[in-house]
């Protein structure tokens, strides 16, 4: 018997680093929220040790890959040889700020506890899953969430009705960016670390009580000064996007999707087309509602 799993993806409606931390991590301060498109992995019992498959080319098979990295966590929790066979079925842009890695990572050891009989309880896949990349365990439930520390700590939240709804534009550039260089570079803006007029506990406030055009002005993602500056044609698309009927447009993580909420789906059409008819350019482009 194998496992299918839809493993969606996400974006930062605020984003806020507070310090670097002595581990080398930073400090933030996030509001995830899934957004329904997918990869997709099935999962079998077969064969001996791990065999990873994937329908792009340019992503790892081995242990590079966090899929495969999942598995072997799993497998060594449980103390077990027993063969797993996965196959990803990458729908999802890479290095896109989305967290596509991070989802099929938490959906391999959700989907290999279920296969095997739910031998681990919700505590150790979630450790397994912090253990893995910092906003893996976001991915273990498709529900809000307020995210701290390196991203790790989770707060859930109730589905926040200004959002609710709504109709979000993914635009992907056809390139990516690295998180890890995105985080040092803010050290090149040492103002990010005094500026005490953003926090994530305001912004969820906002988005509690007031419609989504009220909010607006409070959505953030201090990682946009440095992705800017190196790549401005990101920064153009977010314009663009705000000129165009966006009601809110902003990079997710550290890039390079750049996402608009829409209040329609004429009006997330409408934008397509402007957007496609001014940059002549054949961008991974998907529209979802929230």
């Amino acid at each position: 018997m194998s496992i299918t799993r839809a493993s969606c993806c996400k974006i930062n409606l605020f984003l806020n680093v507070l310090r670097r931390r002595p581990d080398g991590f930073h400090e933030i301060e996030t509001v995830f929220y899934p957004v329904p498109l997918f990869d997709y992995l099935t999962i079998d019992k077969k064969g001996s040790g791990i065999n990873l498959t994937c329908n792009n080319p340019s992503l790892p098979v081995n242990s590079q890959n966090l899929v495969y990295r999942a598995a072997d966590a799993f497998l060594k929790k449980l103390g077990i040889n027993q063969g797993v066979q996965i196959y990803l079925d990458k729908r999802l842009p890479v290095a896109a700020g989305i967290g596509g890695g991070s989802s099929n990572a938490a959906n391999t050891l959700l989907g290999l506890n279920e296969l095997f009989g739910f031998p681990l309880d919700s505590e150790t896949i979630f450790n397994l899953a912090a253990s893995l990349g910092s906003d893996v365990p976001f991915f273990l439930d498709d529900q809000p969430a307020i995210a701290t520390g390196r991203g790790e700590k989770l707060q859930r939240l109730p589905q926040l009705s200004s959002v609710k709804g709504s109709y979000i534009l993914l635009i992907y550039p056809g390139f990516g960016v690295s998180t890890k260089w995105a985080y040092s570079e803010l050290s090149k803006f040492p103002e990010v670390y005094s500026d005490k007029s953003k926090s994530v506990a305001s912004f969820v406030e906002v988005l509690k009580t007031k419609i989504i055009e009220e909010a607006a002005p409070y959505f953030y993602n201090v990682l946009e000064k440095p992705v800017f500056r190196k790549y401005p044609i990101l920064e153009i698309y977010k314009e663009f996007n705000n000129e165009n009927g966006a009601v809110v447009s902003l990079m997710s993580g550290s890039g390079s999707t750049v996402f608009a909420i829409l209040k329609s789906k004429d009006a997330v059409e409408r934008l397509i087309e402007n957007f496609q008819g001014k940059f002549e350019v054949s961008n991974w482009i998907a529209i979802a509602q929230l």
